[in-house]
C-alpha cells in the first residue's frame, strides 16, 4: 500500500519536529498564537520550533506532548503514540478540550515546581553538611 503525503509528513523518516507539532497543534484545534499563550512562551519562540530552528528544553517538550496528547517520543522522532492516538481521544467540546490544556499545562508546571523544590533541599542539605563539619 502506498504511504500518503500526510503520513510521510509524520514519519520517522521524513518528518522533522517541526512538521509533528504543526500536526499534532492543528490536530488539538490550537493556532499557534494560543499553544504558545498556554506554553507560556513568545510566539516568535515556537515559530522557531516549528521552523525547526530551535528544540526547546525538557520540561516544554513534556508540556507539548500533553497538551497535544501525543505521546513524548512521537513528537520527538516520529515513533510511538501520535496524531491517530490523539484523534481518537479529542473531546468536541471546545471548553472541555480547554480545560484539559489547561490541566495539562498545571502539571507541567507542578512538575517543575517539584524539580524546584528537590534542588532547594539538595542545597539545603549541603549547607546542613557544611555547617555541621
Amino acid at each position: 500500500m502506498a504511504e500518503t503525503a500526510e503520513q510521510r509528513r509524520f514519519s520517522a523518516e521524513t518528518g522533522t519536529f517541526g512538521d509533528r507539532l504543526t500536526g499534532a497543534r492543528e490536530a488539538a484545534g490550537m493556532t499557534q498564537p494560543d499553544l504558545a499563550r498556554t506554553l507560556g512562551v513568545r510566539l516568535k519562540t515556537l515559530q522557531h520550533r516549528v521552523e525547526d530552528q530551535v528544540e526547546p528544553r525538557a520540561n516544554r517538550l513534556q508540556m507539548l506532548a500533553g497538551m497535544l496528547n501525543v505521546s513524548l517520543t512521537w513528537l520527538l522522532i516520529g515513533q510511538g503514540d501520535g496524531l491517530k492516538a490523539s484523534l481518537e481521544g479529542t473531546p468536541q467540546d471546545a471548553s472541555l478540550s480547554a480545560a484539559l490544556s489547561d490541566l495539562t499545562r498545571f502539571k507541567a508546571q507542578a512538575a517543575d515546581l517539584a524539580n524546584d523544590i528537590a534542588q532547594l533541599e539538595q542545597r539545603m542539605r549541603r549547607v546542613l553538611i557544611a555547617e555541621a563539619a
